[in-house]
Parts: C-alpha cells; structure tokens; sequence
C-alpha cells in the first residue's frame, strides 16, 4: 500500500491544485497578456492570464523553431508531436525534444491515436520511436475525433474507446515509468469520457470559454486556450497552453515527474 501512495503522489499532489477555483474570485482585468494572440477571447474574470506557467505545443508544421527565444520569451513547457497511430512519426519530433532540452525547457512527447489500429499496434510503435530520454515529463495521449481523416471514420463505442486508452497507456506506463496526460477536446471527451479516468491528469482545449463551462466536473492539468497565439522563436500561429497550479506546484509536479518511478511502484499502482 506504501509503495502505490508513493507511485500516486504525483497525480494527487497536481490534482488538488488542478481546476481551483480561487483564482475565479480574483479580479484579473488588470493582469496583461503574457503573450500576443491573433484571435483574442474574452474569457472573462477567469482568464488564462491569471495563471503563470504558459506552455506550447507543436509539430512538424511549424517549421524551424528558435528553442532559445522560445524559453527565453516565458515559455515554461513543450508538448511535441512524436507519432500517430501505428506508422507515422513526426518529421521534426527528434530534432525538437533534443533542441527543447538543449535550451533547458521541459518537453514531452504526444502520440495522436488513430481508431483503426489497436492499442498494442499503436504503443509498440512508439515505444520503438519514442527514447525514454524523449520522455522528461509524462507522455501524451491525443484522443480526439478526426472528422478530416481520409482512412479512418471509425467511432467507436465509449466502452472500445476507454479500454483502447486504458490499454495503450498501460503499456506506456509500464516502459517509460510514467503515468501519460490525457489530451482531449469537447466532443470527444462529451462522448466518451465523461467521468472517467479520474486518476490521470487532462490536458484540455477550449479555445471560446473557461474549461468548467465546457467540461462541468472535470480537473484538468493544463488548459489549451488558443490557436492563434504570438510566440518568439515560432513563425506563424501558436498553441499556447497554461498549467493550472501555482508556479511552486508547477516546480514541485516537474521535479517529481521528470524522474520515473520504480518498476514495482508501477506494477502496483496498475493492480
């Protein structure tokens, strides 16, 4: 019992900072924007500039980026696109994480899931192209559904859905010592995973409101709040993310994640 409490206390020490809801009683009309955005949205009291951990996310498509301008501007994280599916990986995702740590920024790599391959297909493929030096924070699982796929308009049911993502996080658990974050957007996550994984950190989009009018009773980690944003060092448009915690819950969640945990630890927290 000991040793799940430890493998836990990352994911219970981020949870109890994650969707608080103190800093929606804090004026914060005053508080500039930490980065320019194409697109701005009035979110109101509950802006995401409140927060002061901002994060990026990124593939191929954008190009060459400047890793040192890029932390140099504030950015305090990077999630990068390593692979989707069971044969694709992304054409800038080794020469991304090496220069994201090579500037010191956290980093972590995605995986977008791709319903007509199976959750083995999909784990073995980027275990084979992920390095567990890729993996300083805990890996991603993208889950959303692709309207614009030309080979895949399989949906399936949310019992297929939960067990594919149980078991392909499972997997990745177990071979890099981490428990993955759960990306997701609002109608999949409607759909599909309405009260469930409560024990995993979520990554969510909503670009037009505050994340508890889109996704009532869900905590979420980090809070994907444009697509339009301005960041030094990336030409053209922008992902930017915030992490929900203070800056000392943000210090305290990287030191003990960046870090795996035993293998034992592992096999219990899964039993």
């Amino acid at each position: 019992m000991r040793r799940l409490f430890l493998a836990l206390l990352p994911i219970v020490s981020l949870l109890s900072a994650c969707t608080a809801t103190d800093y929606d009683l804090v004026s914060t009309a005053s508080i500039s924007p930490k980065f320019q955005d194409k697109d701005p949205q009035n979110f109101g009291a509950r802006t995401p500039q409140h927060h002061n951990i901002h994060g990026i996310d990124v593939s191929k498509w954008q190009g060459d980026i400047d890793w040192a301008k890029v932390k140099g501007s504030g950015v305090s994280f990077a999630f990068i696109k390593a692979t989707e599916g069971k044969d694709r990986i992304d054409a800038k995702f080794g020469d991304y994480w090496q220069q994201a740590r090579a500037a010191g920024l956290p980093y972590a790599p995605y995986h977008f899931y791709y319903f007509c391959s199976t959750a083995d297909q999909q784990a073995d493929w980027f275990i084979a192209n992920v390095p567990k030096s890729a993996v300083y924070l805990p890996p991603v699982l993208d889950v959303e559904w692709n309207g614009e796929s030309k080979t895949c308009t399989y949906r399936p049911s949310p019992l297929t859905v939960q067990t594919e993502m149980k078991r392909f996080m499972d997997r990745l658990e177990a071979y890099y010592g981490k428990r993955p974050i759960i990306y997701t957007s609002v109608d999949f996550h409607r759909d599909n995973l309405v009260g469930q994984f409560k024990d995993y950190h979520f990554w969510v989009r909503s670009v037009a409101a505050h994340p508890t009018e889109i996704y009532p009773e869900r905590r979420w980690a980090f809070w994907q709040y444009t697509s339009t944003g301005v960041i030094p060092g990336i030409q053209g448009n922008a992902d930017i993310n915030v992490f929900a915690g203070s800056q000392k819950n943000w210090k305290s969640w990287v030191a003990a994640v960046s870090k795996p945990r035993a293998h034992t630890d592992i096999q219990t927290a899964q039993n």
